[in-house]
């Protein structure tokens, strides 16, 4: 096997990528998330020094904690614009789907961490309803309720059928499973 060396390959560092970053409005009460992060993978390692990059002008990103279940793994520091950034974890204290970033000097942001492979559509969702002041509700319970089927379908094999509650209450009794049929009386003739 010969190894060979193409120098015209081109690739694109990852500080040239932009972040998937959304933001409460500056000067607004932030709500229960401060906004959400989109990264591209579970590679923490590789995906922090965008993000913290991207939060410079908040201040210096000294430390960042998460909950390890989201990453493929969690260094205890991470190189990001000229300095080591502090990682810490929390399996239970730490909702599974935010990032705490903290700096010395101005403070903390909660943000919740969209996962990688969402579809965009319902990350922008997840973006914008973290990013909104006033919206009170935790990372995970946004991830599900963006997930969530959307309201006002119904599936007909989700609703039960009243004439089998009917039947039930006049002594008949009811079939085991939807795909099982009544059983059928013989004829007397």
């Amino acid at each position: 096997m010969t190894a060979t060396d193409d120098r015209r390959a081109t690739t694109v560092p990852l500080h040239a990528i932009p972040v998937r970053l959304a933001r409460s409005p500056a000067g607004q009460a932030a709500g229960r998330l401060d906004g959400a992060w989109w990264p591209r993978s579970r590679d923490l390692a590789r995906e922090l020094p965008s993000l913290v990059r991207a939060m410079e002008d908040m201040g210096g990103i000294t430390r960042a904690t998460v909950n390890p279940k989201l990453w493929q793994g969690v260094p205890r520091r991470v190189p990001a614009s000229g300095r080591l950034v502090k990682v810490g974890w929390f399996t239970d204290e730490q909702d599974l789907h935010e990032i705490m970033l903290l700096s010395y000097r101005v403070g903390r942001w909660e943000l919740l961490v969209v996962p990688p492979e969402t579809e965009p559509d319902t990350a922008r969702r997840m973006m914008a309803a973290a990013s909104t002041a006033g919206d009170m509700r935790s990372a995970t319970a946004l991830v599900e309720a963006m997930n969530a089927p959307v309201r006002g379908r119904i599936d007909v094999r989700d609703v039960d059928d009243p004439s089998e509650s009917d039947w039930e209450a006049e002594g008949g009794h009811l079939r085991t499973t939807r795909e099982t049929p009544f059983p059928v009386a013989a004829a007397v003739g």
